[in-house]
């Protein structure tokens, strides 16, 4: 089930299914130690003698305020007469979640109704140990065990602090847990309980026909008692609405940082993204980790989670985000690169949110033999996206404790870890994490990551180092064209594998292939470049009315339609987003620039309401499959988006539509927004004109 709306701050991470139960609670990491582990914590109404808790009887619409991690969400039961208003959010500064409802009695008569809100934590993700109990200092429930500490208060009519509540124990000796207990209205006040544990706690109300009242609700997320205890202070003296409404105002703050000019884009396009960015900013950790997903479901079907940092994930993350203007966010994310490289300059599998390794299925040897367990992508991807970051911000001092100890080890590998007699890498795992050889994928992301380097040794005169980088990374090139390419088949391969007469190729039709135009390896305009990316077109396209691009012909993960002729595969949202951006790259008028945008209102008619995309969907519905929200499908509508305004901008220029603009008293620079400029050197454009400050 899809997490419709996370909340986050970098350190606590809450997650909502669609019937607006919190199924994951992150911390002290996004991604690591979720202490609801996919169990639900329930919310629910009591009222003229009857119980519902929210799931299918309720009308429930999941959203987000415009351009803030604040949600949106209605909860409508109509057999009842009760409407919830609820805004949700976990403030920015502080690791506290937070809830305002807005309860409306729609009946025509007064009415007691009583708010319930269940807790099945389970502290460290287990079940074994915790202990929850009322504080009477505080007037909260709280639940802890050894370092980890979550307090829940709440506040009505009647002020601060829980009236009614009840602990005890679930999932033994046949109890179910207090939630239970709730159903009949009223709890029991249990003061304690240890072990396998749960809590409920209410909020009642009087209301009058027509009437509403508004209740606040809140977690704190601590280390120790006094710290949740100091949250909770911090709540009730500044007031629930007021951490609300600040956090609300920061967020609209972080994703309008940078100035783009959107003129002419749609404007669900434009919603979709910059509420890309806001949820792909709650799969990142405050220490670096750029998550890949973070929805526990996946456990059901593979007992294990997404919740990890893969360095490829990461790296188009950051590079997305940093195409947004979002600095700090990737900076720290190359920081964490730094910590967790390996000392012979390449990136293992995946890596938790600690920088701790991760669960892996990559062996290290291979009927006999030993072999390395990377995805070379992974190391090369992420100096290509550190290159990018260094060219947009030009932060010297950011990269000088980076160079040797990253940049130029990652460069070493790289530039070894090559066949001598081909001039290709060495095989290793593919960016779907399913095949070993040479895949043109890796091949691409390996050239662009080696003129990343180079780039970076000229940037501090090591002029060796970067005619050698340079050196490999164009024999490289020479060799995609000349053993990936097939004549036969008249597009490039999959992937190739080494035989005794050279290589053996696979000419599965492969989305990855779109990695030559996005690394810049070849020229969009290449004929080999367009018959593959035709090949790619035509052989993935889902031909249903969902529509979209599968990842590659067969592809079995999470298959639901058997016809492989109409469904190639699942459609994904990075994979079709891949192709606008291919697009975007060889377009050379703004007729076909504007063409591109269908790509994107592909996504976003296919999104959830409130934006959250998921890896891929069903062919035929077009409800989410897989995790959700998946990082990755965000990277690319941030990425796609800031391409394809910075292609616009070029165009504009190109084109002379620029002195048309000067006439209407119009600023080119206006028009065409700071980020821009940084694409002027590469488009052969004369330099900025210097502004008023500049002068100063």
């Amino acid at each position: 089930m899809p997490r419709d709306v996370p909340v986050g701050n970098g350190s606590l991470l809450v997650s909502f299914d669609r019937a607006y139960r919190i199924r994951d609670l992150y911390f002290p990491h996004v991604g690591q130690e979720n202490h609801n582990q996919g169990t639900l914590s329930r919310f629910g109404v009591w009222c003229d003698g009857r119980f519902s808790w929210m799931g299918e009887e309720w009308d429930i619409r999941l959203d987000y305020q415009p351009e803030t991690l604040v949600t949106l969400v209605v909860c409508v039961h109509h057999d009842l007469g009760i409407e919830l208003q609820c805004a949700d959010c976990v403030d920015f500064s502080e690791n506290v979640y937070l809830r305002r409802i807005r309860v409306t009695n729609q009946a025509d008569r007064r009415r007691p109704i009583r708010l319930f809100f269940s807790h099945d934590f389970n502290l460290y993700a287990t079940k074994v140990g915790d202990t929850a109990f009322y504080d009477p200092e505080t007037r909260s429930v709280i639940h802890y065990k050894a370092r980890r500490y979550l307090l829940v208060n709440c506040s009505g009519p009647d002020g601060a602090g829980v009236g009614e509540f009840s602990c005890g124990t679930k999932e033994v000796n046949g109890l179910e847990g207090t939630w239970r207990d709730a159903e009949d209205g009223r709890l029991e006040h249990h003061t304690i309980a240890q072990g396998t544990v749960d809590s409920t706690v209410a909020v009642p109300l009087d209301l009058g026909p027509s009437r509403h009242a508004i209740v606040h609700y809140w977690i704190a997320a601590g280390r120790a008692y006094q710290e949740v205890r100091r949250l909770n202070a911090a709540v009730t003296d500044m007031d629930p609405d007021a951490l609300i409404e600040r956090t609300r105002n920061y967020w609209r703050l972080w994703v309008n940082k940078e100035e783009f000019n959107f003129e002419g884009v749609p404007e669900d396009l434009v919603r979709l993204f910059k509420q890309s960015q806001l949820i792909l900013r709650t799969q990142i950790d405050n220490d670096g980790a750029i998550l890949a997903a973070n929805d526990s479901d996946i456990i059901h079907l593979s007992r294990d989670t997404y919740s990890y940092c893969w360095p490829r994930d990461g790296a188009l993350a950051a590079y997305a985000l940093l195409k947004a203007g979002h600095s700090g966010v990737a900076r720290r994310f190359f920081e964490f690169c730094a910590d967790v490289i390996h000392r012979d300059g390449y990136f293992l599998h995946k890596y938790n949110p600690d920088g701790s390794l991760a669960s892996s299925w990559h062996p290290w040897q291979t009927e006999g033999t030993p072999q390395l367990p990377i995805q070379e992508d992974e190391t090369a991807l992420v100096i290509w996206s550190l290159w990018r970051h260094f060219q947009k911000f030009r932060d010297i001092e950011f990269i000088v404790p980076h160079y040797r100890p990253m940049i130029t080890m990652a460069g070493e590998f790289l530039a070894r870890h090559v066949d001598a007699d081909t001039g290709l890498p060495l095989p290793s795992y593919d960016l779907w994490e399913e095949r070993w050889g040479v895949h043109t994928w890796t091949v691409a992301t390996v050239i662009a990551g080696l003129n990343a380097a180079a780039r970076f040794a000229a940037a501090f005169g090591e002029l060796d180092l970067h005619r050698r980088y340079q050196r490999v990374a164009e024999r490289m090139a020479e060799a995609l064209g000349r053993h990936l390419w097939s004549d036969r088949a008249g597009r490039f391969a999959r992937a190739a594998t080494r035989s005794r007469d050279g290589y053996d190729l696979d000419l599965t039709v492969d989305a990855s292939l779109c990695g030559l135009v996005l690394f810049n390896v070849l020229d969009p305009c290449d004929e080999r470049v367009e018959a593959t990316l035709a090949a790619v077109r035509e052989h993935l396209t889902v031909h249903t009315e969902v529509g979209g691009l599968a990842r590659y012909e067969g592809d079995a993960w999470h298959r639901v339609v058997d016809d492989r002729e109409r469904v190639p595969g699942n459609p994904w949202f990075i994979t079709t987003l891949w192709m606008m951006r291919c697009e975007i790259a060889r377009a050379r008028t703004t007729e076909e620039l504007e063409s591109t945008l269908k790509w994107m209102q592909w996504a976003a008619r296919w999104a959830l309401p409130s934006g959250v995309l998921a890896e891929q969907i069903h062919p035929e519905t077009g409800e989410p499959l897989g995790v959700s929200p998946l990082a990755w499908s965000h990277a690319e509508v941030v990425a796609a988006m800031v391409e394809y305004l910075e292609k616009r901008c070029r165009l504009v220029e190109e084109s002379g539509r620029i002195q048309h603009i000067h006439q209407r008293g119009r600023y080119a620079d206006r028009y065409m927004a700071p980020h821009c400029w940084e694409t002027r050197e590469t488009a052969g454009l004369p330099p900025r004109p210097p502004s008023t400050e500049d002068q100063g």
